[in-house]
């Protein structure tokens, strides 16, 4: 299977790397074939500049690349911390930029097609996000309503992916080596359960 790994945190020394880094070793120990980016370490431009937004319009080279990854990819595992309920403002301009009109998804043609349901176009068979938080589970499910959730979860359908999973990892600011370690572990078990040999 084709899976793309999308990973953004901007230190190498992240428990998010980490992750990323246990999510590609399981993929490649089970024998699919891995595309990984690291947005922060490729320095991805996240910035949609308005020459982009309509579908068919000429790309830059880097996006194109990263346009004709995810629309082959049948798998698709996003590595990110839980910043103020969101991802990253790099990832955002990632799905602002990739997950595009013609790529990602379309709309019916004629003047009512935009209004109607999409066509959905990856042919993802399978999602995974991992997260970080500081935020304790019970003050994030009740008073924050887990936002990343509901947002990744509508995205991914948007485009076609209904087998959707993810997995938050908190509290890292206290967490010790052993509980990371054994987030770790539980990283490789989730993605080779859901990506198998």
């Amino acid at each position: 299977m084709n899976v793309s790994v999308i990973l953004a945190h901007p230190s190498e020394k992240s428990l998010n790397h980490a992750i990323a880094i246990a999510a590609v070793e399981t993929l490649r120990e089970n024998q699919h074939d891995v595309i990984f980016h690291d947005l922060y370490s490729e320095k991805f431009d996240p910035v949609l500049p308005a020459e982009e937004i309509s579908k068919g319009a000429k790309l830059p080279a880097f996006i194109k690349k990263h346009c004709d990854e995810i629309a082959a990819a049948e798998g698709l595992i996003l590595v990110h911390p839980n910043w103020w309920g969101m991802p990253p403002a790099i990832l955002k301009g990632w799905v602002d930029r990739v997950l595009r009109a013609g790529v990602a998804y379309d709309f019916p043609p004629g003047p009512e097609g935009a209004a109607g349901l999409p066509i959905e176009m990856l042919k993802i068979m399978a999602a995974l996000v991992l997260n970080t938080s500081d935020t304790p589970r019970d003050r994030e499910e009740k008073e924050l309503g887990d936002p990343l959730e509901i947002n990744w979860k509508n995205t991914l359908a948007f485009c076609g992916v209904k087998n959707f999973h993810r997995t938050m990892y908190r509290v890292v600011v206290t967490s010790t080596l052993q509980e990371r370690q054994a987030w770790l572990e539980d990283v490789r078990m989730r993605v080779g359960e859901l990506f198998p040999a």
